[in-house]
């Protein structure tokens, strides 16, 4: 009861980064073009580092240990990266794409599940995972935000209801992590690898413009690739 207590309490207040990250959006009256220019920059640049970190320190160092160091660590980050960019290309197709909030739901709702899957086995590392989603969400959110503001025909109020639906996925999500996976440590481990080959792809084709060219997605691919030879590497030396 009390594991489920706290599933719910980490996941709905890193979703609750989601409204804050919302809220501080809408104070660009305040200095509009130093917020457009600078701190906006500044905001992407931070939710791709705390991305990057939820990768490096939490989901592949936990999904290797749940799996064992099983070389099938790197086909599953492979598959995530794949997967997302199906997702992400399908929507561009149809000219439908909200890149920010779309990054923020995939990364959200496989983390919080993570999170859900951790409490139930008591990890330690459980509550570091719930403050990385919440510092992410927070400029995912501001982002968002931003980029629906920037759509037009929708007022802020609008917004800002639309994306507190997105609040209880967490919730949902960890509880579902909870009961379902807390005897399956692998399957476990796999969400969390799958999930990590996505975070990076959406990183680099969404949060590092510098390292793709418009309407070509090999870049952001390649750098899954490469995160996987580097994963690869590794897991041949621990079987040494």
């Amino acid at each position: 009861m009390l594991q489920g207590l706290a599933i719910i309490l980490f996941s709905a207040g890193a979703g609750a980064c989601i409204l804050l990250g919302a809220a501080l959006a809408r104070m660009e009256r305040l200095r509009p073009h130093w917020l457009e220019r600078e701190f906006r920059h500044f905001v992407i640049a931070f939710g791709g580092g705390i991305l990057l970190g939820a990768v490096a320190v939490v989901l592949v160092p936990e999904g290797r240990a749940q799996m064992d160091d099983s070389v099938w660590a790197v086909p599953l980050v492979l598959a995530g990266g794949g997967v997302f960019f199906v997702v992400e290309r399908a929507l561009g197709l149809r000219r439908r794409e909200s890149p920010q909030l779309m990054g923020m739901i995939l990364d959200y709702v496989p983390e919080a599940i993570a999170l859900g899957g951790m409490v139930a086995t008591g990890s330690p590392s459980a509550a570091l995972l719930a403050v990385l989603i919440g510092l992410q969400n927070l400029p995912e959110g501001f982002n968002s935000y931003r980029e629906l503001a920037s759509h037009g025909g929708r007022s802020p109020k609008t917004i800002l209801r639309t994306m507190a639906w997105l609040v209880p996925l967490g919730p949902l999500a960890g509880l579902l992590g909870f009961f379902f996976l807390a005897e399956q440590p692998a399957l476990m481990g796999a969400i969390m690898l799958f999930a990590s080959g996505g975070i990076l792809y959406l990183l680099f084709q969404e949060l590092a413009p510098q390292s793709r060219l418009d309407k070509h997605w090999a870049p952001p691919l390649g750098a899954v690739f490469g995160f996987c030879l580097a994963l690869l590497g590794d897991l041949l030396l621990a079987h040494a």
